[in-house]
C-alpha cells in the first residue's frame, strides 16, 4: 500500500519528513546486504554510463589525450607533491596496543585545546578578533526589498521574495551591539550562570544574543526552530527559562500556543525590529524587541559597571539534540569545550582568513553551524546569512528572475549535510538528463575524464573552465572547500561534489557531544567513503563490540565502537546523570572520554571510516544484522526516492522501508506503464508498489558483483 500526501509523514529521524510515504516490505535478507555495499570509493565504480557514436568518441578521446600530453610536465610535479599528500600517513596509534588511541600527526606529543594564547573562553576569542580586525565586516543579512504571492499551477500559494544586496556589520559593530544586549538582559533581571534561551532562526542577531551571553557568563539554551511544541516545552521548563530570544514568525507561529505551559517565563525578545501584533500574552509576560534591550543595556554600559566573567569550566551552552528517539536531551557544553572544538577544526582548514566568506544557513541550534562561525568569526572570514529556502537562484522563496544568497554573496567556504548535498546531486543530474545526447554525453566524457585525473593528484583546467563552470556557479562560482557533517556522506554523492563543484569536499566526523569535533578530512585527500583522521584537540580509539562481531584487533584493519576523548568532550547532560554516565567516562589520566555508539574502522594512514552504529543495528529472526543507515544511504540517490527510511525487527526476516517518492518521477514511471490517475490514486496503487520495489531492488543488484537472492515481493 502506498500513502499519498494524506499520509503519515514521519521517519526515524530528522530530515526524513515530507508527503507521499510509500510502504515497501518484503526485501529479503540478502539483498539488504547487498545494498549495505550499493556505494563504492572505488573511481571505476562511480563513472556516468555514456551512450555516443564511436567515431565521435574516439576524436573526443584524442583531443583529451592531446592535451593530457600537453599539459602532462607541468602537472606531473605538482601531482606528485599531491599524491604523497594524499598517501601520507595522517594519524597513528599512541603505542603498540590495539586498544590504544590514535592522534593526528600533528599532535602525537600532545593535544592542542586553545586556539590563541591566553584565550580560553569565548569572549576572549571575540575580544582578541574585534582587536585584529576591528573594522571589517563580520556578519552580513540581505534586505528584503519586496514580497509577494505567487499562484502555482496547482492553485497552492508560495510567498516569493526579491532580495537586495548584504549590508554588513563590522566586528566593531557586532561587539557593541552584544555588549549592549548582554548588559540589557542583566537589567531585566538575568542572572550569571543561569539559563536564558534562544528559539530562532539562523541570522545575525542570534549570533549577536549568543556573544553577549558568552560575555555575561549567560548559559545559552538552544533549540532547534523545528521542534515541536512538547519538546519546545520540555527544553523551557527543564532548564528553568525565564527570557527567550526569539522572532516574530516563530512566536506567532510556535511560541504562543505553548507560552502558558512555561510558568516561570517573564520577557520574550523578538529580534525583528516591529514588535508583534499578537497582544494575548499571559499575565506577567513582557514583549520586548532586541533593539529596545540594546537601548536599554547602552543607558546601563554607560555607568561601567562591572560585569560578571565566565572561566573555561562554566557552561556556555546546553544545547537540545534534535531527539531522534524519546524526548530531546539537552549538552552541556563548557566554554573550553567550544575553544577546543573549534581549534581542532580551524587547524584542518588551509589559509583560513580575511580573504574568506562563509554562507550560513544550517541552524545555529545544530553544533556543526554553531561551531564553524565560530572558526570564522576567531579568524576574520565574513559571514553571510541565508536560509535552505532563498540559497540559491532556483530556491523556493527566490521570485524567477532574481539572484539567491549564492550568487550575491559568492562565498569560498560552505557547510552542508548529505541532504542538502544528495538534493544539489539530484538536481545536477535530472538538468544532465534533460540536456540533448550530445550535451550529455560530452559532460559524462568531462566527469570520467576528471575523476580519472583526481584519483592520479592532477588538476583539470579546461574542463573546470568549459563543463563544469556552470554547475559550479550554482553556488556562487568561489567554493573553494564543502564541508559535510551531521550524518554519512555517500561516496558517489561526494566525488560527484568534488568533480562538479570544482573543489574539496571533506567529511566531519563528530556528535554534539564532542562539541561537533572528532575528524575532518584533509584537503588533499582523494579517499571518499571516509571521514579523515582525528583533529588535534582529540583522540580516538575502537573498543571491542563482541555482540556485533566488532575488534580493534580484526584484520586487516582494526575496527570497534568510536570514543572520543579529548577537551572538546563535554560535561554531559543537563538533568540527566544516568545518561552522562552511561555515556561519558574519565580514564586514570583524568581525560574526558565519550562513547559514541558508531562502529569505525582505521585505514592504515590513520584516517577513520564510519561502517556501523550499535542503535542502527538490528538483529532479524534468522540472527542476521542489518544496518538500516547502509540501506538508506544506499537508496536514497535514487532519482526515484526523495527519502527513504528502512525499518526492521527482530520478529521478523525481512526489513521495509517507507518511502517518500519523488512525484514527477513517480508520475512518469506510471505512464511508461500505462497507469493514469491522481498523485493520491498512483500512491494508492498495488502496480506502482510493486514497480517501485522492483527499482529499489535492481538498484541493490547493480550495486554488487557479488550472488545475491531476488526480493520478494508481496
Amino acid at each position: 500500500m502506498l500513502w499519498g500526501a494524506a499520509g503519515p509523514a514521519w521517519a526515524r529521524g530528522p530530515g526524513h519528513r515530507g508527503p507521499g510515504v510509500a510502504i515497501l516490505a518484503g526485501i529479503c535478507n540478502s539483498t539488504l546486504e547487498h545494498m549495505n555495499n550499493l556505494i563504492s570509493s572505488k573511481p571505476s565504480t562511480m563513472k556516468l554510463k555514456q551512450t555516443i557514436n564511436p567515431i565521435l568518441l574516439y576524436f573526443i578521446h584524442f583531443i583529451i589525450s592531446l592535451y593530457t600530453i600537453l599539459t602532462y610536465i607541468p602537472f606531473y610535479f605538482l601531482s606528485e607533491s599531491r599524491q604523497e599528500k594524499s598517501n601520507q600517513i595522517k594519524a597513528k596509534p599512541v603505542n603498540s596496543s590495539p586498544e590504544s588511541a590514535y592522534r593526528s600527526v600533528n599532535s602525537l606529543d600532545g593535544l592542542v585545546s586553545v586556539l590563541y594564547p591566553g584565550c580560553d573562553t569565548l569572549d576572549k576569542v571575540f575580544m582578541y578578533a574585534k582587536n585584529k580586525f576591528k573594522d571589517k565586516r563580520l556578519l552580513g543579512t540581505r534586505e528584503v526589498l519586496n514580497e509577494e504571492d505567487e499562484v502555482q499551477p496547482n492553485g497552492k500559494i508560495f510567498k516569493k521574495v526579491i532580495l537586495g544586496h548584504y549590508n554588513w556589520l563590522s566586528y566593531e559593530d557586532v561587539f557593541v551591539r552584544a555588549l549592549n544586549f548582554g548588559s540589557g538582559l542583566h537589567m531585566l533581571g538575568q542572572k550569571p550562570k543561569t539559563n536564558i534561551a534562544i528559539f530562532c532562526e539562523t541570522r545575525a542577531e542570534w549570533m549577536i544574543a549568543a556573544q553577549a551571553c558568552f560575555m555575561y557568563n549567560f548559559q545559552l539554551v538552544t533549540l532547534y526552530a523545528t521542534l515541536g511544541g512538547p519538546a519546545i516545552v520540555h527544553g523551557l521548563n527543564e532548564t528553568e527559562v525565564t527570557n527567550i530570544i526569539t522572532s516574530k514568525e516563530l512566536l506567532q507561529t510556535k511560541l504562543k500556543d505553548i507560552v502558558s505551559l512555561v510558568p516561570r517565563l517573564r520577557h520574550i525578545i523578538t529580534v525583528d525590529g516591529k514588535p508583534p501584533t499578537w497582544s494575548e500574552f499571559p499575565k506577567g509576560v513582557i514583549v520586548h524587541t532586541m533593539a529596545a534591550v540594546q537601548a536599554l543595556g547602552a543607558k546601563g554600559s554607560l555607568e561601567n559597571k562591572p560585569h560578571s566573567k565566565p572561566l573555561p569550566s562554566d557552561i556556555a551552552v546546553i544545547m537540545y539534540t534534535s531527539g531522534s528517539t524519546g524526548i530531546p536531551k539537552g549538552v552541556m557544553i563548557s566554554h573550553s569545550n567550544i575553544i577546543a572544538g573549534i581549534t581542532g577544526m580551524a587547524k584542518r582548514i588551509p589559509r583560513l582568513g580575511e580573504e574568506d566568506v562563509y554562507i550560513g544557513y544550517l541552524p545555529l541550534a545544530h553544533v556543526l553551524e554553531l561551531s564553524a562561525e565560530l572558526v570564522c568569526l576567531s579568524h576574520g572570514c565574513r559571514i553571510g546569512y541565508s536560509s535552505p529556502q532563498t540559497l540559491a537562484d532556483q530556491s523556493s522563496k527566490i521570485k524567477k528572475g532574481s539572484k539567491g544568497d549564492t550568487s550575491m554573496l559568492k562565498p569560498t567556504l560552505m557547510a552542508a549535510v548529505p541532504e542538502i548535498m544528495d538534493r544539489i546531486y539530484k538536481n545536477v543530474m535530472n538538468k544532465v538528463n534533460e540536456m540533448s545526447s550530445f550535451q550529455r554525453n560530452l559532460f559524462i566524457l568531462a566527469y570520467n575524464y576528471k575523476m580519472e585525473q583526481i584519483s592520479k593528484g592532477r588538476s583539470t583546467p579546461l574542463c573546470d573552465s568549459f563543463v563544469f563552470r556552470k554547475v559550479r556557479s550554482l553556488l556562487g562560482g568561489n567554493i573553494r572547500l564543502l564541508l559535510c557533517g551531521g550524518a554519512p556522506l555517500s561516496a558517489a554523492t561526494q566525488r560527484f561534489m568534488n568533480i562538479c563543484f570544482c573543489c574539496p569536499v571533506g567529511q566531519g566526523y563528530g556528535l554534539t557531544e564532542s562539541t561537533g569535533a572528532g575528524t575532518i578530512t584533509e584537503v588533499w585527500d582523494y579517499n571518499t567513503g571516509r571521514v579523515g583522521a582525528p583533529l588535534v584537540c582529540c583522540e580516538i580509539k575502537l573498543k571491542n563490540w563482541e555482540e556485533g562481531g566488532y575488534f580493534n584487533t580484526d584484520k586487516p584493519h582494526p575496527r570497534g565502537e568510536i570514543l572520543i576523548g579529548g577537551q572538546n568532550v563535554t560535561m554531559g547532560y543537563y538533568k540527566n546523570e544516568a545518561k552522562t554516565k552511561a555515556d561519558f567516562f574519565e580514564d586514570e589520566n583524568g581525560q574526558r572520554w565519550l562513547c559514541t555508539g558508531d562502529i569505525g574502522e582505521f585505514d592504515p594512514d590513520g584516517c577513520l571510516k564510519i561502517i556501523d552504529r550499535k542503535k542502527d543495528l538490528v538483529k532479524l529472526q534468522a540472527g542476521e544484522y542489518v544496518s538500516l543507515g547502509k540501506v538508506e544511504a544506499a537508496l536514497k540517490n535514487l532519482p526515484l526516492i526523495d527519502n527513504i527510511c528502512a525499518y526492521a525487527n527482530s520478529y521478523h526476516s525481512y526489513v521495509i522501508g517507507f518511502v517518500v517518492p519523488n512525484q514527477k518521477e513517480l508520475t512518469e514511471l506510471a505512464r511508461k506503464k500505462g497507469l493514469k490517475g491522481t498523485w493520491e490514486e498512483l500512491c494508492n496503487s498495488c502496480e506502482m508498489e510493486n514497480e517501485v520495489l522492483k527499482v529499489l531492488s535492481e538498484a541493490a543488484i547493480s550495486g554488487t558483483t557479488a550472488p545475491f537472492s531476488t526480493p520478494i515481493y508481496k
